[in-house]
């Protein structure tokens, strides 16, 4: 895409600057998040051609989700949150649990992470009414707490029609090591403490433009801002475990089950943290047209 259109972006405030995340420029993809080495090894992937060519942007994202898969350490985060809370365990409540930085690297070492009575899940891991194949938590059902042991749903807490909380017990002995743990479950969820966790400002970013090529504009009778995707920028407030809110700016996590998500640049600070999603775990794209 051209200069000129770019600065057509910026100007009528259709995007926030030059280095809006979603914006393809190099200060644009550095705040989103992406890395030098993911850069690379696209280039090694497509290779070098001195023809002019229109790539799929899957293919960068893709490569961003190698490099983060092996680098990024992991974070739990809820964006989307519903209050859980154990009525086997004392209100007030908390201890540690400890889990790896990274699954696949011990060199990473691990970290603590606070765990009490009341925890916060993502909404989408409750069903009242399951769909088919639902395999997280219902009424009766039981879901295993990442780190934590099994969850048992008793009683759905509403506000009229909104489901303000969900009740259950915890079974203490199948916390992982324990013989209860091998117990056949179905789902796994995470969570944070609510007690413990940060309230965070989480920037959803998708891809700016809603088809592949925006500048393909001829004879269509629509201008590459037609195209501009209304989802590209989405702004929620989530709770992050405290090894999350720590983070240094430009610092990459994977936000379990969630994506890979970057700390701000210039916006994040360790009292009111700001994430931006660099890339979502799959390529959500790939079913949509």
């Amino acid at each position: 895409m051209s200069k000129r259109k770019l600065l057509a972006l910026v100007n009528e405030g259709l995007v926030d600057g030059w280095d809006d995340p979603r914006m393809p420029t190099l200060q644009g993809i550095r705040r989103r998040g992406y890395t030098p080495s993911a850069l690379r090894l696209m280039v090694d992937r497509v290779g070098i051609s001195k023809q002019n060519s229109l790539l799929d942007i899957s293919i960068l994202e893709g490569a961003l989700r190698d490099d983060l898969d092996a680098a990024a350490q992991r974070r739990m985060a809820v964006i989307d949150p519903l209050k859980l809370v154990i009525t086997n365990l004392a209100s007030g409540h908390e201890e540690t649990l400890t889990f790896p930085n990274h699954p696949k690297d011990e060199s990473a070492g691990t970290r603590t992470v606070p765990f009490s009575n009341e925890l916060w899940i993502e909404r989408e891991d409750f069903e009242e009414v399951p769909p088919k194949g639902f395999k997280r938590l219902i009424p009766g059902g039981e879901v295993r707490l990442r780190g934590a042991g099994i969850f048992r749903c008793d009683e759905v807490i509403k506000d009229g029609d909104a489901i303000v909380e969900i009740r259950g017990v915890l079974d203490p002995e199948s916390r992982p090591g324990m013989a209860g743990a091998d117990r056949k479950i179905k789902g796994t969820i995470h969570w944070v403490s609510a007690m413990h966790a940060v309230k965070a400002e989480v920037r959803l970013y998708d891809r700016l433009f809603a088809v592949p090529d925006p500048d393909d504009d001829e004879n269509s009778g629509k201008t590459y801002k037609d195209h501009l995707n209304p989802e590209s920028r989405r702004v929620v407030t989530g709770y992050v475990e405290p090894a999350a809110a720590n983070a240094t700016p430009e610092q990459s996590f994977q936000f379990e089950r969630i994506g890979y998500f970057v700390a701000d640049r210039l916006d994040h600070r360790n009292d009111a943290p700001v994430f931006n999603r660099s890339v979502t775990l799959r390529d959500t794209w790939a079913t949509k047209g």
